[in-house]
């Protein structure tokens, strides 16, 4: 009966269902830990005040978030250098977020529980969430304005929250002045130092043209200097706030609040207002630059350019690989050569994306691009413009990685299609053109579709490519801007898979960044799944709309 049983199949059936069920549980345990840790990173926590005792020292305050927390049996613990009691059976530790770097040098630690003395929860502790220096925990003590004191004791809280707002407006104003309005004028004086550069290689620079550069020089420098002025009011603005703060170990504070990005009570907030709380710093995650080596702030830079990379991609990708795959499935004669492209095709599909990389690099932007900064654009050397890595390049290095799976997609669609459909269109007076062009390719264009969709899948995910083609830790613009000619394909970018690797493997302090990769590896996600879903859209339409030609 067991023989019986295994050759009817039965068995390898049930094994592949055990298999798929257990990496679909491993996938949603996956999904569910990134989720979970990545929107939970948000929240308000609550502030506590530890008053601890170590053995031989003197008993002290801290003050902090309990954020995680370890059990280690004793034998462990010995051998790690604790001493532990006979009585003891586990060590329990607690790891506390408790801010104050410039303070203590520190931002994190590690206190064991059973030199917990009490602890509790006072309303009155704030957490200043800073620019720099990360965040400070503690108590408030006065408000100054110009090194006079404004506000102190129960009445310092509503005067604070007045002054963030009114220094965060000035803020933004000035961050308006100083990346629209001089970015702006700072890159018209870079382009009039190129023309000018161009005209001297050319010869044609005459009186007349110096005349027309210098009067457009002076135009500029005018405006930068009424600018200057407007900043150096605004800074002065925001420099006069200061907040005293005092530290768990006793020591006062001052925090300018043109280094503040918001102060809360966590303990004091209801509900409703940790709802609010959470909305804001969502927001300010998927809007706002980062700062702080990027384990802090938002990563909009990040989002924007993953998704300008992979709508470039697509745009080069599949016009070459629909090309491909009809040249070789329509056109080319089905022999030794064919299969042999065909077989390297899809061996290109396993070659690993870093090799890709490293071809991007000597080809596209070494031999590609310093030959267009030759012909193109002699007046920026020995700057490169092209010569560099970029957007551009690493559209096309990553076009170059998915267009095996474009290729293999849509050579598929076409075969499906039958060969009476295209006999019939012939018969009828249609050339073959015609016929592939009005009847075969609309009717493959599902296939097309999901050769795009696994295009996306992998390039939206990959980053050791990118490392070499154009990718930046941080990039000070947007490859999109108002200034002419409005997309620039030579800048870099950011973007989400470099961004985890870089706060996950690269930052400084590791605790902070760790909620940061787990809410940013989340968003890499939900972007990947919302362009797929608009290519299974636009895939389902169509299939839907030549189903009955299909039939």
């Amino acid at each position: 009966m067991i023989k019986v049983w295994f050759k009817s199949g039965a068995p390898w059936i049930w094994l592949n269902a055990a298999a798929v069920s257990i990496c679909m549980l491993m996938v949603v345990g996956i999904l569910g830990l990134v989720t979970g840790r990545g929107i939970g990173h948000f929240w308000p926590s609550q502030v506590k005040q530890f008053t601890y005792l170590e053995e031989g020292k003197s008993e002290k305050i801290i003050i902090g978030e309990q954020v995680d927390s370890s059990v280690t049996p004793a034998l462990m613990a010995k051998s790690t250098g604790h001493k532990m009691a006979d009585n003891e059976d586990v060590l329990i530790q607690y790891l506390i977020k408790s801010g104050n770097r410039d303070v203590t040098g520190t931002d994190f630690l590690w206190i064991e529980k059973r030199n917990v003395k009490s602890e509790n929860e006072p309303d009155d502790l704030i957490v200043v969430e800073r620019r720099e220096w990360g965040n400070f925990y503690g108590r408030i003590l006065e408000i100054k304005e110009s090194g006079k004191t404004i506000a102190s004791g129960s009445e310092a809280w509503p005067v604070l929250q007045t002054k963030i707002v009114e220094t965060l407006a000035v803020f933004k104003e000035i961050a308006h002045l100083e990346k629209k309005e001089i970015g702006s004028i700072n890159y018209n004086l870079e382009r009039l130092r190129l023309n000018q550069r161009k005209l001297e290689l050319e010869n044609r620079l005459d009186e007349s043209a110096k005349q027309q550069l210098a009067d457009e020089k002076n135009t500029y420098d005018a405006e930068y200097k009424q600018y200057q002025v407007q900043l150096a009011d605004l800074y002065q603005k925001i420099r006069r706030d200061v907040l005293v703060a005092e530290a768990e170990n006793g020591v006062q504070v001052k925090i300018p609040l043109a280094k503040v990005v918001r102060v809360f009570q966590p303990n004091s907030m209801t509900v409703f207002d940790k709802i609010c709380h959470y909305g804001a710093k969502v927001y300010e995650f998927l809007t706002e630059d980062p700062r702080e080596a990027n384990t802090e702030g938002g990563i909009f830079p990040a989002i924007f350019g993953t998704v300008m990379m992979v709508l470039m991609m697509s745009v080069i990708v599949t016009p070459f690989g629909v090309i491909a795959a009809v040249y070789l499935r329509e056109y080319a004669k089905q022999g030794f050569i064919t299969r042999l492209i065909r077989i390297a095709v899809n061996n290109l599909a396993g070659v690993p994306s870093v090799v890709y990389g490293v071809f991007g690099l000597g080809f596209f932007v070494y031999i590609l691009g310093g030959n267009i900064d030759r012909l193109f654009f002699p007046e920026s050397a020995p700057a490169p413009v092209y010569g560099t890595p970029g957007l551009l390049w690493a559209s096309i290095t990553l076009a170059l990685l998915t267009l095996p799976v474009v290729i293999v997609s849509t050579e598929e669609g076409l075969a499906r299609i039958p060969s009476s459909i295209r006999e019939g269109s012939l018969a009828l007076g249609a050339t073959k053109l015609e016929t592939l062009w009005l009847t075969v390719l609309p009717m493959a264009s599902p296939a097309m579709m999901t050769g795009l969709i696994l295009a996306v899948a992998r390039a939206a995910g990959e980053v050791a490519p990118l490392m070499l083609v154009g990718v930046v830790k941080l990039a000070p613009t947007l490859p999109l801007d108002g200034n002419f000619p409005f997309l620039h394909l030579d800048r870099k970018f950011m973007h989400l898979g470099f961004h985890i690797y870089d706060v996950g493997f690269q930052s400084p302090n590791v605790e902070a960044a760790r909620p940061l990769v787990y809410a940013t590896a989340l968003l890499l996600v939900l972007v990947i799944v919302g362009l797929n879903l608009a290519a299974i859209v636009i895939r389902n339409n169509l299939r839907e709309k030549y189903r009955a030609l299909e039939g």
